[in-house]
């Protein structure tokens, strides 16, 4: 018997191989299946089933593509109903695979299908469980993301979550590994460890959701408090793993159109596409095509290209270092937005060489900061989310967190100022959105709120008011 997490770190989403005796599982695959197929060829296995734990919200699963290159069929649990043909399981239903065995078990809680895979060895022992969104490490899948039909309030679903947990997992052996859809990062929780494996009795040692003590109303109350809205594309992505989806194939050919900067300025003018530059932060500082948004690849670039431009039909046109267009396509269609129309032949220097208009964005150090604002006392905007503002932040800074900075662009004043986040990405982010609607009066710090720490400029650290 063989497991391999495959984790991709820009979701922080793990999908899992399983070979027995020449048969594999693919459990909640990414969009690309190359990699599973060209395992299982190395192994000369044959996928077997495809099992999904849920309908994904946060990204696109390879389900329907992986049934179509390998004939296997695809395992929901039950409650599911998706479109195209698939097993809708029953609790404890046992599928054999070589000599192993996989038991799916039904724990709605986070979604109403949502299902546990309960993976038994050889000599019939229980070994591993992949708990999709129902256990994570450190946390428990949040129960407000799955589609409501007005019935089902998400205190409810936090209470089906609760018994899932007692009266499916909890009674597992303490030496069972947990392998969960997602790790640290993930907008599917609140509170995840890094790590990405575990046993199920140190989770019950150390996850609060898993307290022996704990009545189902403390952990409705817990589960559900301190829950921020979730990301817009979220039901998009839904949307598509239930009903279906464009091969990515497809996707790529139609998003690799090399065009020139005169091409590219046109069918920016005719389609109405945003303008995504995917560089580093610093290239963008240095010079952008005008009115185009940045989201760097090498940051957290699916999930704030799904919170930020929300609309997974949106049409774009990409600007990329050279050699990684097909890279940003890929990672773009993880979450839905399969409608890139072409990207800039040759990056941002051909766009330079050809004497096209272009922009930049004011951008310096944490120790130029430091003298900056001793001098002239500019307003400071704080782009990180809440819990970090809270934690610790520049004196008389003002809190926009990224992910909402639409709410806030009146705030921003006709002088100028300075923007930070934690590193340096997504205070560039917030710079390139900002200009985009018209406010060019704004100064990056490079390094964010570390570098600005460095240099040992006054901060303060939140005080809860109860406490004073």
């Amino acid at each position: 018997m063989k497991i391999e997490q495959i984790y991709t770190g820009c979701l922080a989403q793990g999908a899992y191989y399983i070979e027995s005796n020449g048969e594999v599982a693919i459990i909640d695959p990414l969009r690309e299946v190359t990699p599973y197929l060209d395992r299982a060829k190395k192994d000369d296995a044959r996928i077997k089933y495809i099992f999904e734990t849920h309908f994904h919200a946060d990204f696109v699963s390879g389900h329907v593509t992986l049934s179509k290159k390998t004939g296997a069929p695809i395992v929901f649990g039950p409650n599911a109903n998706p479109t195209f043909d698939a097993i809708i399981a029953k609790d404890a239903q046992e599928f054999p695979l070589g000599d192993v065995s996989i038991i799916a078990l039904h724990t709605p809680g986070h979604t109403m299908e949502s299902t546990t895979y309960l993976l038994r060895d050889e000599q019939g022992k229980d070994h591993a469980i992949f708990s999709g969104d129902t256990l994570f490490l450190g946390d428990v899948g949040r129960p407000d993301l799955a589609q409501k039909t007005g019935v089902l309030t998400e205190k409810d679903l936090a209470g089906f979550l609760y018994d899932s947990l007692r009266n499916k997992i909890m009674p597992l052996a303490d030496d069972v590994i947990v392998y969960p859809a997602h790790g640290a990062g993930s907008a599917c929780g609140k509170n995840m460890m890094k790590e990405t494996v575990d046993t199920l009795g140190n989770q019950k040692q150390m996850n609060y959701a898993l307290r022996a003590d704990m009545t189902k109303e403390e952990f409705i109350d817990e589960v559900t408090h301190g829950l921020v809205a979730p990301p817009p594309y979220f039901p998009l992505n839904v949307q598509m793993n239930k009903e279906g989806y464009e091969d990515i194939d497809q996707i790529l050919k139609r998003g690799t159109q090399a065009l020139s900067p005169k091409a590219f300025e046109a069918a920016a003018n005719e389609t109405g596409a945003v303008i995504l530059d995917v560089r580093s932060q610093d290239e963008f500082a240095q010079g952008h095509i005008p009115r185009s948004i940045f989201i760097g690849l090498d940051g957290s670039f699916a999930p704030w290209v799904g919170t930020l431009i929300a609309d997974v039909k949106q049409p774009l046109l990409l600007v990329t270092a050279p050699g990684r267009e097909k890279e940003t396509l890929t990672r773009l269609s993880r979450v839905g937005f399969d409608h890139s129309i072409g990207y800039l032949d040759g990056g941002f220097e051909t766009w330079k060489k050809a004497a096209m208009e272009y922009d930049t964005v004011a951008s310096i150090t944490a120790s130029q900061f430091e003298k900056e604002e001793n001098e002239r006392h500019l307003p400071v905007f704080d782009v990180r989310n809440e819990s970090e503002y809270l934690s610790e932040h520049v004196v008389d800074a003002k809190n926009t967190p990224l992910e909402f900075l639409n709410d806030h662009i009146a705030s921003f004043p006709e002088q100028s100022f300075f923007v930070h986040c934690a590193g340096g990405y997504r205070s560039m982010i917030a710079a390139s959105i900002l200009k985009s609607r018209g406010v060019h009066n704004l100064i990056d710090v490079k390094g964010g709120f570390k570098a600005i720490k460095e240099t040992g400029i006054k901060t303060t650290d939140y005080v809860c008011p109860s406490t004073l």
